[in-house]
């Protein structure tokens, strides 16, 4: 059940966004539980090369990786901000489980289903590991921990997470992880390089309906939790990608002149037909760009990591 906080800020951040010209949903409100699964669906369909991208760099590249994030350090915490399933993060783990490395995982995720998910399955799969799932807001939650644990960490965002973020979000998002680390922490992220736009445009308008279903979910949320009445129906999901400034975004487009009620509010907004709501940006990166954020964000890069066909990287920076 939702908190009568957490219902006040999807409220105010819908009616804001759907009274704006022109109209958005903010992206963050993609992963209720529902989303959340969506999404896992997503990173498996082989149209989602990201995941398979990450994949092949842990795999083929665990063992540099594993070694720059312990720098040796007797001990260090390994926090992933969005953790999700934690599919590409076990290989890291067992890596370093391997190794005998001394590390605690604390994945850190806004929906509590995923992260009772995560925990189960962690510590099926490794029983020996020193886990501790924590649910909210990303930097909430950092803070509580450097609160009372003094140990290194290397915070874990990965998937081309940041790419939900215009570059200026970024930025901001960046100098507020900056702002709560501690000198010698680290922060390894995944990038979704620039390519050929076809490749793009099949990942976030797959055949299977995945990423349809994705973004449709964000007018079911609000149908369940606000008592809209969207019919998702008269809506289509409509992806586009601009090859110049990198940006692959995602609409939903109104198919009818229609107004939609919410219940949980009294208002109501009124849709002209083809009239969009922006829900999400997926921003691609070069090289250039990812060392301007680092340098400019108070960070320097270690390491870079990328899969064969240079799709994708991960990138792991220190705090200056």
């Amino acid at each position: 059940m939702k908190t009568e906080a957490a219902l006040s800020d999807i409220v105010r951040d819908t009616l804001l966004g759907l009274r704006s010209s022109p109209k958005y949903l903010q992206s963050k409100y993609f992963y209720d539980d529902e989303g959340s699964k969506i999404f896992c669906e997503i990173m498996r369909m082989p149209e989602y090369y990201l995941t398979d991208c990450e994949k092949e760099i842990f795999s083929e590249q665990s063992a540099g990786i594993c070694k720059a994030f312990g720098n040796g350090n007797a001990h260090f915490d390994i926090l992933e901000l969005g953790a999700g399933d934690g599919m590409k993060t076990r290989i890291l783990i067992s890596h370093l489980m391997k190794n005998g490395s001394s590390f605690k995982y604390i994945p850190i995720d806004i929906s509590e289903q995923a992260m009772e998910l995560l925990v189960l399955g962690m510590n099926r799969d490794f029983p020996a590991l020193n886990i501790n799932g924590m649910i909210g807001d990303y930097f909430d939650m950092m803070q509580e921990l450097n609160s009372y644990d003094k140990n290194d960490k290397v915070i874990l965002f990965l998937g081309s997470n940041i790419g939900n973020f215009s570059i200026e979000e970024s930025t901001e998002f960046l100098q507020k992880l900056n702002h709560v680390m501690k000198p010698n922490d680290k922060v390894f992220i995944g990038f979704d390089l620039k390519k050929d736009p076809e490749v793009i445009l099949n990942a976030y308008d797959d055949p299977h309906g995945h990423t349809r279903n994705f973004n449709l979910n964000l007018l079911h949320r609000l149908n369940r939790e606000l008592q809209a009445n969207f019919n998702i129906a008269h809506f289509s999901h409509q992806p586009f990608y601009d090859p110049d400034t990198g940006a692959a975004e995602s609409y939903l487009v109104s198919l009818k002149n229609q107004d939609v009620y919410f219940g949980a509010t009294g208002d109501t907004i009124h849709f002209n037909p083809g009239e969009s709501i922006f829900t999400e940006v997926s921003q691609k990166y070069d090289l250039a760009i990812i060392e301007q954020l680092a340098t400019e964000n108070g960070f320097e890069i270690a390491e870079n990591f990328t899969d064969a066909r240079k799709y994708f990287m991960n990138s792991l920076w220190r705090k200056k």
